[in-house]
């Protein structure tokens, strides 16, 4: 299998993660909501992941609800030594499937015994506050209440470091005048490049910035530059766009997710594969950002 280590490393709190890593959120069922289809091959992507050298699973209560997390323990647990599990609160699923905001000290303290019940874990690695103050996309407002509640579980040793998650540059330098926060988790992708001034700052102190929708989401990502790219280096054109990311930045932490282990290679051997200057110019003149 691929080897990780050439697309490198990069420091999340006390801990080293490769630069690739994996999304659990398609271990659920449809709409990431309910079981998977076949639990037994969410159990196997997961335990490939691990043996090819993934070090980084990011992952919810939220998703299925509770089921995401519990395949990861049925998969893992014990989970190896080297491996960060980085999970998030601020949200809970409806009956029928709705992401609602829990934000009150006693839903997040709630939700952060969950993950811990259903990961089986004592202490949680990694906690992403996920704000949610519009319903879509990142939306002001102040981040004092919730992130205290965080920091509070953290004092009581059930938190061991805290990101955000869907976050403005305002909250984020709130957030860090509270408390240290080893990452930060919003949508970015090629097409979509409105953090570009949060990345290169968030880079510039040492913190992590883990883009969600790296592929584009639910309207993956397309266009002619990354179709000839991608045939110029016998790939695919996500591919292509997990590669961009990757050279984007070095604080840069792809979580990119999938339930077929055929996906999972495809998705890890973007570590081995360099973009020249060319292939970039390419990219960044057909691949015009969006401000939104």
């Amino acid at each position: 299998m691929k080897n990780l280590d050439q697309a490198g490393t990069f420091r999340m709190g006390t801990r080293v993660v490769h630069r690739v890593g994996y999304g659990a959120m398609q271990l659920a069922g449809l709409g990431v909501f309910g079981p998977p289809r076949d639990r037994s091959a969410a159990i196997a992507v997961l335990r490939d992941a691990v043996a090819n050298g993934v070090d980084h699973i990011d992952t919810s209560d939220a998703y299925g609800p509770y089921i995401t997390n519990q395949i990861l323990r049925e998969a893992l647990h014990p989970y190896p030594e080297e491996l960060v599990v980085v999970t998030k609160v601020g949200a809970v699923r409806g009956p029928q499937g709705s992401w609602d905001p829990a934000w009150s000290a006693e839903n997040l303290k709630s939700q952060v015994e969950s993950n811990l019940r259903n990961l089986g874990r004592e202490t949680l690695d990694v906690v992403n506050l996920r704000l949610m103050f519009a319903v879509m996309g990142p939306a002001e407002g102040s981040i004092e209440a919730p992130l205290s509640t965080l920091m509070e579980l953290q004092r009581e040793g059930k938190i061991r470091h805290i990101g955000l998650s869907n976050a403005t540059p305002k909250q984020v330098a709130e957030g860090r005048a509270m408390t240290e926060l080893v990452c930060v988790q919003n949508m970015y992708n090629l097409a979509h490049r409105h953090d570009d001034a949060l990345l290169d700052s968030l880079a510039a102190a040492g913190i992590a910035y883990v883009p969600f929708f790296p592929l584009g989401g639910f309207s993956p990502l397309q266009s002619a530059s990354l179709s000839a790219v991608a045939q110029r280096h016998g790939a695919t054109p996500l591919q292509i766009a997990l590669a961009w990311l990757l050279q984007r930045s070095p604080n840069i932490l792809l979580i990119p997710g999938t339930s077929s282990p055929e996906h999972l290679r495809e998705n890890l051997a973007v570590a081995e594969l360099a973009l020249t200057p060319e292939d970039l110019r390419s990219l960044e003149m057909g691949s015009a950002p969006s401000a939104e």
